[in-house]
C-alpha cells in the first residue's frame, strides 16, 4: 500500500497529531485549530490521534497531560498512543535499573518540574534516582498516571497506521514489537518496503513533515522553535496544519 492508493474509510476524517513534548500552548492552539477545520466543513465522522511524547523537555507536561487525559475522558473521538518518552517516565516510576538516568537524561527534569520538582534544587527532597520517582509517584495525580499507563502503542484505520515511531520492515503490523513501535529508526526511516499500510509517525524530527510513499512523519520539533504539525486525511487525500509560538520564525 502506497501514498496516493491509501485511504481512510468513507466519511472519516483523521486528525494526526505529531511530538508535543510539554508544549501545551501549541497543543491548545492545534486543538482550537481542528475544532475550527470540523466546524467549517463538519464531517460523518473523526479521529483525533495524538502519536505520543507528550512529556519531557517543554515547559508544561503537566499541562499536556492534563489537557490530553480531560479531553480523552470527554471526547471518544480522541485516541493518545504511546511514546518513547512516555516508556522511560513509567520505567522511572516503576524504579526499574537506570530508569533514572535515562529518564533525567533525555528531558526527564523538565517533567519534574511541572510537577514542581526541581532535581538537585532545594525543592527536590531526595537526590537519589529511586527517591526521586518515590516523590514524583506522590506528586503525580492518579489521572495523570492512569492515562500514561493506559496509552496504546498503535491504530489503524483504513490504509493507514499509526504509531509513534515507525515499524519492523517485514513483520506484520499485527506483530510489531512495542519497542520498535516506540523506538525505532534505523531499519524502518530508510526502507522503501511496502508495509502493508502507509505508516504515520512522529519521533524523528524535521524541519518539515517528511512525506514518502510507505511512511509520513509529523514530527517537525516543536519544543527545539519547529511547529507542532497536524496531518489531516479524507478519502485519499491528505494536507497538513500547523501552529507556532509567537515570534518563531
Amino acid at each position: 500500500m502506497r501514498l496516493g492508493e491509501a485511504r481512510v474509510p468513507d466519511g472519516l476524517r483523521v486528525y494526526a497529531i505529531g511530538d508535543v513534548h510539554g508544549c501545551d500552548r501549541l497543543l491548545a492552539a492545534m486543538h482550537e485549530k481542528v475544532t475550527a477545520d470540523l466546524d467549517a466543513r463538519p464531517p460523518e465522522g473523526h479521529r483525533i490521534i495524538h502519536l505520543g511524547d507528550y512529556v519531557d523537555r517543554g515547559p508544561d507536561t503537566a499541562g499536556v497531560i492534563e489537557r490530553l487525559s480531560r479531553l480523552g475522558e470527554a471526547d471518544d473521538h480522541v485516541l493518545c498512543l504511546r511514546g518513547n518518552h512516555e516508556e522511560m517516565l513509567l520505567d522511572f516510576l516503576w524504579a526499574n535499573p537506570d530508569a533514572g538516568y535515562n529518564f533525567l537524561a533525555n528531558g526527564g527534569a523538565a517533567t519534574l518540574a511541572s510537577y514542581g520538582i526541581t532535581v538537585g534544587g532545594k525543592r527536590s527532597a531526595t537526590p537519589t534516582s529511586s527517591g526521586l520517582a518515590e516523590l514524583f509517584a506522590t506528586r503525580l495525580p492518579a489521572g495523570h498516571r492512569a492515562f500514561l499507563e493506559n496509552l496504546q502503542y498503535s491504530a489503524r484505520f483504513g490504509d493507514y497506521f499509526f504509531c509513534h515511531a515507525g515499524v519492523r520492515p517485514g513483520v506484520g503490523l499485527e506483530r510489531q514489537d512495542t519497542f520498535d513501535l516506540t523506538w525505532i529508526r534505523k531499519g524502518f526511516l530508510d526502507s522503501d518496503a511496502d508495509f502493508g499500510a502507509v505508516v504515520v509517525h512522529g519521533h524523528t524530527p524535521a524541519r518539515e513533515p517528511e512525506v514518502r510513499p510507505n511512511r509520513i512523519d509529523i514530527d517537525t520539533g516543536a519544543v527545539l522553535g519547529g511547529p507542532l504539525t497536524c496531518l489531516v486525511l479524507e478519502g485519499a487525500e491528505y494536507r497538513f496544519m500547523q501552529v507556532k509560538e509567537d515570534g518563531a520564525p
